[in-house]
């Protein structure tokens, strides 16, 4: 485990980071409303030279950028919604796939599977800076 303080102009340094040590797997999004999960997915994208618009998927439940980064938003309808649609295979595909709401229930289910994943949790701490708290298997 790790915890970073940094402010919304340093999370790059966060990006690269998770970006160097996951080539294709999950990344579980973890906070409040407004922590910042969405946010996180725009610098990554944006990083990955994605021009696109980068939105929460909270009301299609996911996302596509670029053919290779996938975005999931399993607030409304939780994990068994989410499994019931048979959208765990599509963390099999080959990618980095942001899902933010997730809980340690999806990250068992992601070992078991060994499927590689990151759990990052958010606090917002002041309006420009979040403390990540990062989990590797």
């Amino acid at each position: 485990m790790k915890k970073l303080e940094l402010s919304l102009d340093e999370l790059d340094s966060l990006v690269d980071e998770v970006a160097n040590s996951l080539n294709s797997g999950v990344v579980i999004l973890q906070g409040d409303l407004a922590s910042g999960k969405t946010t996180f997915v725009k610098v990554f994208a944006k990083k990955m030279g994605v021009e696109d618009d980068v939105t929460s998927p909270t009301f299609s439940l996911q996302q596509c950028y670029a053919n290779n980064i996938f975005h999931y938003d399993i607030y409304n309808h939780g994990l068994d919604h989410f499994i019931s649609l048979g959208m765990l295979e599509e963390l099999d595909r080959d990618g980095i796939h942001f899902v933010e709401w997730g809980d340690d229930s999806l990250k068992k289910i992601l070992d078991s599977a060994g499927i590689e994943n990151i759990k990052i949790e958010i606090n917002k701490i002041a309006d420009n800076k979040r403390e990540y708290i990062i989990c590797t298997n």
